[in-house]
């Protein structure tokens, strides 16, 4: 028994030291999700890359879909070890292809929190969520907390069925097309995360005086990086403590502090508001 004992465990340590020795020559796949420009979010990520690189001795690989959706196929067919999530992606990730939370990155005023905004052109006399009856509308993505789920949910709330309020409904997908739509005039509101809007101002992309926020949500748990919840443990071990380095992170204009430690359950809100809305997570790929 003892020599069995001794052979299994023999076998898994063998296992385990393959499996590091994989990912110490191989590359750390990180996947973004699309909120801006795809182009854009490799360009701002590139710190964040090279900061990883140091800490963990290995190659990262940062990948962007073309939706939210694609980075949450991509961890489910194990093309991604690491990805920086929205909080409705993540919940959805975590449903589907076994994403675990991990770290979350204070980003902008709200820390470690942000709030989705509805906002409008001020020449299209919307002041109100009653003044966008029939008007034309811009969600960002389907599995977007802050331009779409959050939205939505407030509509619901206050007694409009989001089905049928607008006029027309498009989706962006990206808070800055969203943004932009409403500037240009392509849309007549549009439901976008605060700090992406006080990016898009900043940009010129935006001007601050022709935009009023119409509305906004309570405050949303930040959006986390989640790793594969079947990475072998010291893997996991090795990932965690590298983000736990990162401090003071250029991200575009702004700059990601220490990264601060988060759990599944701070994304219950989210799974919340889904329910509202009676979104079945299983479904939602």
């Amino acid at each position: 028994m003892q020599s069995r004992r001794t052979f299994l465990n023999a076998l898994a340590g063998a296992a385990l030291a393959a499996a590091l020795h994989a990912y110490a020559q191989n590359t750390l796949t990180l996947g973004l999700i699309p909120a801006e420009d795809p182009r854009m979010i490799m360009t701002e990520a590139q710190p964040l890359v090279e900061r990883l690189e140091a800490a963990l001795g290995m190659d990262v690989k940062p990948f962007v879909a073309t939706d939210y959706n694609g980075v949450i196929e991509a961890m489910r067919a194990k093309k991604l070890d690491v990805a920086f999530f929205g909080p409705f992606s993540y919940v959805l990730a975590a449903q589907v292809a076994g994403a675990e939370a991990f770290a979350i990155a204070p980003l902008g005023k709200g820390g470690a929190s942000f709030r989705s905004i509805i906002v409008a052109r001020k020449d299209r006399n919307i002041r109100t969520l009653a003044d966008l009856k029939g008007r034309t509308f811009a969600f960002v993505d389907p599995s977007s907390t802050s331009g779409h789920l959050f939205p939505k949910a407030g509509l619901l709330k206050a007694g409009y069925d989001p089905d049928t309020f607008f006029g027309r409904v498009i989706f962006s997908g990206g808070h800055d097309a969203s943004a932009i739509a409403v500037q240009n005039g392509k849309v007549d509101a549009a439901a976008i995360a605060d700090g992406l809007l006080d990016v898009a101002i900043e940009r010129g992309a935006v001007k601050k005086d022709e935009v009023v926020v119409v509305w906004s949500s309570e405050p949303i748990p930040g959006a986390p990086f989640a790793m594969r919840r079947d990475l072998p443990p010291e893997v996991k071990k090795r990932i965690v403590a590298a983000f736990a380095e990162l401090k003071d992170v250029p991200w575009g204009k702004q700059v990601m502090p220490r990264l601060e430690p988060v759990s599944d359950s701070a994304y219950d809100v989210v799974r919340d508001t889904a329910k509202l809305l009676n979104l079945d997570l299983k479904k939602m790929k």
